[in-house]
């Protein structure tokens, strides 16, 4: 079993880069200085992401989830520093100019936000804002780039997208603004679609119908997709692999049907039982996660989960745990990792061990 300091070396990202990933992240951190203070919202942080595929980055919020993405993108403000590699293809995409950047944002690499309501402009007509999307990727005239945005609305499933392109924000719904939103972001057929929290203002039922959405066009159209929640039951359902942060690092990063079957991280374990379950007793209560996250200009020695952890002990104390592999492709970041029923896995086996 391999483990790696990450204290001192950075932890592999799972599974080995393969030449078919389209997106590979290395040893990405982000500082931001602030009155004197820098504060470590990404620290180390290492994924690949393939053509068809959906990753989903999972924690509570503050873990740094859409810090990361909006770093890949050069979204962050000038107070920010990255550091590390992001390759999209050939094209590194950290340490880019501005300038470089606006040529890539929204060709090769796009994104959704999360209130769609205020990512459109409200003077606007959809179609004229597609429009205006095509446009500034795409050499083509008016007439051509509203064909575009016609094919684009019905691409998402919007229906009579012929009278939609004519109608304002206003006049649709949150779902719509939303599948409006995906329009614009697949204007220049992106090759990773980054969407953060951008179920997360909708019911649950319009939810399930952008993330049906989501899954069909990473489908048809081949795009990688970088989902960014708190929502564990999301990531169960669609992703195809799994990445867990806490304090700006990763905690647990596996497939997700192995993460599911196999939790070992107690914060991802956490989580989980935050999450009501069909076989749930009535009235039983749910998993709390006591305390709140660290101050990330202060992060403690040691393992930054240990002021909420109930397995910490003087060693969590003492010095970052490693990066160890439940499985090939399954990493975990803990000193005392538990299995899928909860329980410590060095208390588990001897269980199983006694006649």
């Amino acid at each position: 079993m391999k483990t790696i300091d990450v204290s001192t070396e950075q932890a592999p990202a799972v599974g080995a880069p393969a030449d078919d990933a389209v997106l590979r992240v290395d040893d990405l951190r982000v500082t931001f200085t602030r009155g004197g203070r820098e504060i470590r919202a990404v620290g180390g942080l290492s994924y690949t992401v393939r053509p068809s595929r959906m990753l989903a980055i999972i924690g509570e919020s503050g873990s740094g989830k859409s810090v990361s993405v909006r770093a890949l993108m050069g979204l962050l403000p000038p107070s920010a520093r990255v550091e590390g590699s992001a390759r999209l293809g050939d094209i590194e995409l950290v340490g880019r100019s501005d300038k470089a950047m606006r040529a890539i944002r929204g060709d090769d690499i796009s994104m959704v936000f999360q209130d769609p309501a205020r990512s459109l402009n409200p003077t606007m007509s959809v179609g004229a804002q597609i429009v205006e999307a095509v446009r500034a990727h795409r050499a083509v005239s008016k007439k051509d780039a509203a064909a575009r945005a016609v094919e684009l609305l019905t691409l998402v499933k919007l229906s009579a997208p012929e009278r939609r392109f004519h109608e304002y924000p206003h006049q649709l719904s949150g779902g719509m603004r939303q599948r409006v939103m995906i329009a614009i972001a697949l204007a220049a057929d992106p090759r990773v679609l980054i969407a953060d929290e951008a179920t997360t203002a909708l019911d649950v039922t319009t939810q399930a119908q952008i993330m049906e959405l989501l899954v069909d066009l990473q489908t048809r159209l081949g795009t990688a997709i970088i989902m960014i929640s708190h929502d564990l039951g999301l990531a169960a359902s669609y992703a195809d692999e799994v990445l867990v942060m806490y304090a700006g690092r990763a905690v647990e990063h596996a497939p997700s049907e192995t993460l599911f079957g196999d939790v070992r991280m107690p914060y991802t374990a956490a989580l989980l039982g935050a999450i009501p379950q069909l076989t749930t007793p009535s009235h039983a209560q749910l998993t709390v996660i006591g305390g709140q996250p660290p101050d990330l200009s202060a992060l403690p020695e040691g393992c930054a989960f240990r002021d909420r952890c109930p397995r910490a002990t003087e060693r969590c104390a003492e010095r970052p745990p490693l990066t160890d592999e439940a499985s090939p492709g399954h990493s975990f970041a803990c000193w005392h990792p538990v299995d899928q029923r909860g329980r410590d896995v060095a208390s588990a086996l001897n269980e199983e061990e006694t006649p």
